[in-house]
């Protein structure tokens, strides 16, 4: 059956509460997407390589998901943009009938570190896979996110490292702003459409490291430029929580009001409820599946990690307080004997798990949000949080049982 272009929706953003509560900057949203409306504040899965590790669409779509985040640099590596057109975009290919928000790759590329080389024209990396060359400018990268299909869509930039001084971010800032320009330029030309058909958002990077100035100048030329949205990328890469929540107000009580602001890459349940009470609407981070995939389970009261002998015998669920299908089925001890034999099922039910864990966060987040009690909430979530403390995880070879 052959998909109506026409009658998907086009981006849109409505602010639907505002919190009056002092202190809290914090509000509650309406997304619509052409695949998906969504209510935000909202935690995006990463699905890097076509898919959400150990998930089916089918299961995120149980437990709540609409929006989940695919990767430029991984995708375009394989299985490339133009397999993912021939397919019909990345979400016929993945059979993920939601929506999408790909990256431009330009933390990954920047990550590569000896394997790449930044130029006014963009950046030249070597594959993590098999060491061939490519060159990602901002006009290629934004062909490739227009092949792989996705609503929301990234301009391309530069992230300085952490630490790094002033002159180098303000020199990083400026290349942005010029990659952002060009980018910008390569939408209008595509029609802002996918090669799908389907209408693109598409959102700025707000850079400037540490330095408030450059924050601040970067959000304002940002402004400039009219985005769909904007996101503050450039965080959780070395700063401690003070300076990263700093940067985050810097830009928030710049960017505009009636605009998604979407904070790139950071995403423990304590990140997530600092950056929403200064103003933040999207998320997303790899914290809830790759943890998953090493034992690791957030509950109510705090992380718990199955790899530890204690758990050998514990017949609770992961989570007392949790209405997952995990819980209300399997036990601790149950899920530590997968992991401790290789079973592939622990992955996927700790991976189940955490993900329903961070979908029923932000539910309460846009609860607490819109009653005017995001205070109380954040104060008596972190404070059960963070008053469970997990002993060290004993090895398998030092186990006596």
């Amino acid at each position: 059956m052959m998909l109506n272009v026409e009658s998907l929706p086009e981006f849109a953003f409505e602010v639907t509460a505002t919190s009056d509560e002092k202190g809290v900057s914090g509000r509650c949203g309406r997304l619509t997407l052409p695949h998906a409306t969504l209510e935000t504040p909202v935690f995006m899965p990463v699905g890097t390589q076509a898919t959400v590790k150990a998930m089916t669409p089918g299961e995120l779509e149980t437990i709540g998901f609409r929006l989940i985040l695919g990767n430029t640099y991984h995708l375009h590596l394989r299985p490339g943009e133009d397999l993912l057109a021939r397919a019909g975009g990345l979400h016929r290919f993945a059979g993920w009938d939601n929506a999408l928000l790909t990256d431009s790759g330009g933390f990954q590329v920047f990550s590569l570190s000896g394997l790449r080389r930044i130029g006014e024209d963009g950046v030249q990396f070597a594959s993590h896979i098999d060491g061939s060359k490519h060159l990602f400018t901002p006009e290629s990268v934004m062909e490739i996110q227009q092949k792989i299909g996705a609503d929301i869509i990234m301009a391309f930039d530069e992230c300085p490292p952490y630490p790094c001084t002033v002159e180098y971010a303000q020199e990083a800032n400026a290349r942005t702003h010029r990659w952002a320009e060009r980018c910008k330029v390569a939408w209008e030309q595509s029609g802002r459409r996918a090669a799908g058909g389907w209408k693109q958002a598409f959102f700025g990077i707000v850079q400037g490291s540490i330095y408030r100035e450059l924050r601040e100048q970067s959000a304002e030329h940002l402004i400039e430029m009219d985005f769909s949205g904007y996101a503050i990328g450039g965080l959780a890469v070395g700063e401690n929580l003070d300076r990263r929540n700093a940067a985050i107000t810097w830009c928030t009580d710049l960017l505009p009001q009636n605009k998604p602001r979407y904070l790139m890459g950071v995403g423990t349940p304590h990140d997530i409820l600092d950056a929403v009470q200064r103003g933040v609407d999207m998320f997303d981070c790899v914290l809830p599946t790759r943890n998953a995939r090493n034992g690791q389970v957030f509950t109510s009261r705090g992380v718990l990690n199955l790899r530890n002998a204690k758990y050998n015998e514990d017949f609770t669920p992961l989570d007392a307080h949790c209405s997952c299908r995990v819980c209300q089925r399997h036990t601790r001890a149950y899920v530590r004997h997968l992991f401790r034999t290789n079973e592939m099922l622990g992955a996927r039910l700790t991976t189940y798990h955490n993900l329903s864990f961070y979908h029923h966060l932000m539910q309460d987040i846009r609860f607490s949000l819109r009653e005017g009690t995001f205070h109380a909430f954040r104060t008596a979530f972190l404070q059960q949080y963070w008053n469970y403390e997990e002993e060290a995880t004993e090895d398998e070879e030092n186990e006596n049982n």
